[in-house]
C-alpha cells in the first residue's frame, strides 16, 4: 500500500480531549478486565442454573462492548470533517467497512471464547480426552482465539489509517503527547502481561504486526496523535515481552 493513496484531506478541528478521554476509557477497559480476570470477585454464577459465572458474562457483553463504542466513537471523532478528494473518499469507506468487519469479528470471538472457556475450566480437566472436550477445548484455544485476532487487528489497523487519512494539522503540546503516552503505557503494560506470563502463540505476531505498521507510520507520517499511542503501547509491550524472555 503505497503511501501515496493516502490524500490529506483539509485540516479537522480535532477535539484532542475526546480523543484522550476515549483513549482513557480504553484504560480503564484494560484495569477492569484484568481485576475480573485476576480477582475472585466476579467468580459468582450468574443464574442458578450456573450458565455462566460473572467473570464470563463481564468478559463477553460488557467490557468489549465498552472498549467497542470508545474505539467506534473514536472512529467518528478522527473523521470529523468531510473527505475532499475522491481518494479519501475511497480509503474512508474501505477502512469503514474493515473496522465493521472486525467488530463482527470481535464480538463472535468472545461469544465463542467464554462460553468454551467457561465449559473448558469447569467439565474438561487435562486428563479428560472425550471427543466433546476436544471440540471445547479446540473452539477456546484456537478457532476463538483466531476469530478475535483478526478482528482486533482489523479494529486498531482501521483506526491507524483513517489517522493518517485526517491527519492531524496542528502541533501536539506536551501536554497532549504525555496524555498520549500515559494512555499507552496501561495498554504496553497489558500486552506485556499477556505475552511474558503467558504461552506465547499468535498473539505475539498480531502485537509485532501493529508495532511495526505503527512504527513505520511513526516514521513516515510524524506525529499523529494514535501513531504515537499505538507506538508506544504495541513497542513497549514488545520489548518488554523480549527482555524478559531472554533474561529468563
Amino acid at each position: 500500500m503505497s503511501s501515496a493513496a493516502f490524500v490529506s484531506i483539509r485540516p479537522a478541528e480535532y477535539r484532542l480531549n475526546r480523543i484522550h478521554a476515549l483513549l482513557a476509557v480504553q484504560s480503564v477497559v484494560v484495569i477492569l478486565l484484568s481485576i475480573n480476570r485476576l480477582s475472585s470477585l466476579t467468580t459468582a454464577y450468574v443464574w442458578p442454573n450456573e450458565f455462566l459465572r460473572w467473570t464470563e458474562l463481564n468478559n463477553m457483553l460488557i467490557l468489549p462492548l465498552l472498549s467497542v463504542i470508545a474505539s467506534y466513537w473514536l472512529k467518528n471523532e478522527l473523521q470529523i470533517s468531510p473527505p475532499a478528494s475522491a481518494s479519501a473518499r475511497f480509503w474512508r469507506a474501505v477502512l469503514n467497512v474493515a473496522f465493521l468487519i472486525g467488530v463482527y469479528l470481535l464480538a463472535a470471538s468472545y461469544g465463542t471464547h467464554e462460553v468454551t472457556n467457561y465449559l473448558h475450566i469447569r467439565f474438561c480437566p487435562p486428563e479428560e480426552t472425550g471427543r466433546l472436550c476436544q471440540i471445547i477445548r479446540f473452539n477456546d484455544d484456537d478457532f476463538s482465539h483466531w476469530v478475535f485476532f483478526t478482528g482486533f487487528v482489523l479494529i486498531n489497523a482501521s483506526l491507524l489509517l483513517l489517522q493518517v487519512v485526517y491527519p492531524y494539522n496542528g502541533t501536539l503540546s506536551l501536554r497532549d503527547k504525555a496524555l498520549l503516552i500515559v494512555n499507552a503505557l496501561f495498554i504496553g503494560l497489558a500486552i506485556f502481561a499477556n505475552l511474558a506470563f503467558e504461552e506465547i502463540g499468535f498473539d505475539l505476531y498480531v502485537v509485532a504486526l501493529l508495532a511495526v505498521l505503527s512504527l513505520g507510520l511513526l516514521w513516515r507520517k510524524g506525529n499523529q496523535p494514535l501513531v504515537i499511542y499505538y507506538s508506544v503501547a504495541y513497542t513497549l509491550g514488545l520489548v518488554a515481552t523480549g527482555a524478559v524472555i531472554l533474561l529468563g
